[in-house]
């Protein structure tokens, strides 16, 4: 059981089931021009009309669509793994590959399943982000520019997934999916530097993307909640991306690398803490960066890299 739960990368998952929550936390967004009364009634009704009883089919797509997208990206990998990753459950001999496939595909089509449970737009959009997913096991990976845009897309649509929890989310905010786009592109261009070391170029293209994450979202806090609550998140989500980073553009080194992508990788749930807080409240944030802790804990036992 235990090389099966390696493909699927646990510690990853838990990032993911943090993007439905901040993409569901949108549905509770109140306008801070709204008067008092007008600002209590609207969170009164985002509150009763919330379809609570949708979420764990969203986190089961969630789950599915990443799961499935992870084990098939080591499929694809089987080969090259055999060189730079010969401990991996695959080319270790601890999953075939034909296993491994079918628990693949299986997760995504469970992931599209539990999609349209919910509607037809979130089953939309979990077959665009699975389809997208095995474009960047199979071809996408390979291309220098397409593979921080592809990878990135398919974190894009995962938020939109959580937000597709009330419909009218997704067409309110779509483009907020352009943050997890650049911040998942950043991580896939650092990663390239984690067998060989790092290209510095490479390094500093991720930290430029990480400065323009941290500012949009700084934007957010002040064009759409000046949420003061929001901020120490904020503040905690600059402290776990950029030192490790920094480190590695000092030294590129592969294991610096690593730990960069690693934090990276986790610390997207403390970006959608800071979605959280900015549109929902400080205690709906606090919630989703419990998961933090959760991560980090499989992130012991299981590989996140």
């Amino acid at each position: 059981m235990k090389p099966y739960l390696q493909l699927m990368r646990p510690a990853n998952i838990v990032t993911a089931v943090a993007d439905i929550i901040a993409g569901a936390s949108l549905s509770y967004y109140v306008p801070p021009h709204a008067s008092i009364v007008g600002n209590l009634a609207q969170s009164a009704w985002n509150i009763l009309s919330f379809p609570v009883y949708d979420l764990p089919f969203l986190m089961l797509a969630t789950v599915g669509l990443y799961g499935g997208g992870v084990v098939l990206n080591d499929v694809f990998d089987a080969e090259l793994d055999k060189i730079e990753r010969p401990e991996r459950p695959i080319p270790s001999g601890k999953v075939s590959k034909q296993n491994a496939s079918l628990l693949g595909f299986g997760l995504l089509i469970i992931g599209i399943l539990c999609a349209f449970k919910v509607s037809l737009l979130s089953g939309g959009i979990a077959f665009v982000v699975a389809g997208l997913a095995v474009l960047y096991d199979y071809k996408g990976k390979h291309h220098a520019f397409f593979a921080p845009l592809n990878m990135g897309l398919c974190r894009g649509g995962n938020l939109l997934l959580g937000a597709s929890i009330v419909t009218s989310n997704v067409s309110d905010f779509w483009f907020l999916a352009f943050i997890p786009i650049v911040y998942i592109a950043a991580i896939t261009t650092v990663s390239r530097g984690e067998v060989h070391g790092g290209d510095t170029k490479n390094l500093r293209w991720g930290f430029a993307m990480y400065v323009a994450v941290v500012i949009s979202l700084a934007l957010l806090l002040f064009f759409f909640s000046k949420n003061v609550f929001a901020l120490p998140f904020l503040l905690l989500f600059v402290y776990f991306i950029f030192p490790p980073l920094l480190k590695a553009i000092k030294q590129p080194i592969p294991a610096n690398v690593m730990k960069a992508v690693k934090s990276g990788v986790i610390s997207l749930i403390v970006m959608d803490a800071t979605l959280a807080t900015i549109f929902a409240n400080w205690y709906l944030g606090g919630i989703v960066l419990c998961l933090l802790f959760v991560s980090r804990y499989l992130a012991k036992t299981f590989a996140v890299t």
